[in-house]
């Protein structure tokens, strides 16, 4: 063997395991008032935090704005976990609620931002076509009912299950069936 560490599934979940341990532990502490274990749990979950606003908004910059929002907030909001769910479940809904509030803010202040300033003179003209295409469709899937965007992004930008989507959503798996279905159906006419 080459030395590489290789995951198994049974590995995997014992390493998704220790992390829940971990973070729940990190969140009584801090819920309590521990600024280290706040610390601790900031630095455990940003890259967590950093890529999810990445892929619900497209653009690094703003990514790193969220996180660091999302990272503020969390000193105050983290009193309202409550362990029903899932600490990375209920971080992941403090995230994507960021992500609308930044949206909603851009609306109101009418920016708009022009799908080919994002491909770069510099970049592969080959890859220039294929990547405002799938920009485009992006494009489409951020104009649908919050609802079914969501659920689009949750399954196939997140590659999650329509059970683990519908904990995320605070849903049923049936709901989050219809919202794909019905954003499908959209997308086909747009398309």
């Amino acid at each position: 063997m080459d030395g590489s560490l290789v995951l198994t599934p049974q590995s995997e979940i014992s390493v998704r395991s220790a992390a829940t341990e971990r973070n729940n532990s990190l969140v009584e502490r801090a819920k309590s008032g521990d600024r280290l274990a706040f610390s601790q749990l900031i630095e455990a979950n940003y890259d967590f935090i950093f890529r999810t606003a990445c892929k619900w908004t497209g653009k690094k910059s703003d990514a790193e704005d969220i996180a660091q929002e999302v990272c503020i907030k969390l000193a105050t909001a983290i009193q309202s976990f409550d362990g029903r769910s899932a600490f990375t479940s209920w971080l992941y809904r403090v995230t994507i609620n960021m992500v609308r509030d930044m949206q909603r803010s851009s609306m109101r202040k009418n920016k708009t931002i022009d799908a080919f300033t994002l491909v770069h003179p510099e970049d592969d003209p080959g890859g220039q076509e294929e990547a405002t295409t799938a920009r485009e469709i992006w494009e489409r899937v951020n104009a649908l009912p919050d609802k079914q965007r969501e659920a689009i992004m949750l399954v196939y930008a997140e590659d999650m299950n329509h059970a683990e989507a519908a904990q995320i959503m605070g849903c049923k798996e049936a709901t989050v069936s219809w919202h794909i279905h019905e954003a499908k159906k959209t997308l086909r006419g747009l398309l």
